[in-house]
């Protein structure tokens, strides 16, 4: 069994628009109705369990999940103060037999489900599969307003979601890094600290995460481009 967490607990404080980020329209309908339609019609994918701000569970349900009848979402769990502690919440409600499970952010809404499809059925023989794309950019590390040092940017590339997990080695990293008090910057970080194996696959440039209104005005880009209307 395959589960998806999909994380969309954030507060949207970089978008200034009043309204979390996952809730803005997008092509006639909300970022986060985007991403779930992608999961919905995925058959690799068996079960979405949607993580929310705990003041929006009530909303989401009836705006986002009932509205569109996602049948695959099968709870909204409360959310937690930091996106860590929303994915842990979300680990605490995987059941004994999804042996695979997926982490997204609700805010990529430009997922597709051949990424979904390629990142499952990469995991075998790994522990972790993150999705992204390598830099275009130069890369530097600074100090200040001093640079430190550049970075070989053949080396170098940009983690995006889904990131697929055995259910239990990510249940293991997360019980671990809580105990331990640490906060990694993405899922793939708590495996990568204990020394299990993630492999790394090509994503797309196209797969953004909605962070400001300029990313919102090419996301509505690309989907025009792809032929979606409202």
């Amino acid at each position: 069994m395959k589960i998806a967490i999909i994380v969309a607990a954030g507060k949207s404080s970089r978008m200034k628009s009043g309204c979390s980020k996952q809730y803005l329209p997008l092509l006639g309908k909300s970022v986060l109705s985007h991403t779930l339609s992608v999961f919905e019609d995925c058959s690799a994918v068996d079960e979405v369990m949607l993580v929310v701000n705990v003041d929006d569970v009530e909303f989401c349900r009836e705006k986002v999940v009932e509205k569109y009848g996602f049948k695959k979402v099968s709870k909204i769990i409360e959310g937690g103060e930091e996106r860590q502690d929303s994915v842990c919440n979300g680990l605490s409600f995987i059941p004994p037999t999804a042996e695979v499970v997926l982490v997204h952010d609700g805010a990529r809404p430009l997922v597709t489900q051949e990424i979904l499809v390629e990142a499952i059925s990469s995991l075998e023989g790994w522990d972790g599969v993150v999705v992204g794309v390598p830099a275009k950019d130069t890369m530097k590390i600074v100090g200040g307003e001093s640079i430190d040092k550049t970075l070989p940017r053949e080396s170098i590339w940009c983690a995006q979601t889904p990131q697929v997990f055995l259910t239990s080695v990510l249940k293991e990293a997360h019980g671990k890094a809580r105990r331990d008090n640490i906060y990694g910057t993405d899922d793939s970080m708590l495996l990568e600290r204990l020394g299990y194996k993630v492999r790394m696959i090509m994503g797309s440039y196209d797969n953004i995460k909605i962070t400001t209104q300029e990313d919102l005005e090419v996301a509505e880009g690309i989907l025009r481009k792809k032929g979606f209307t409202k």
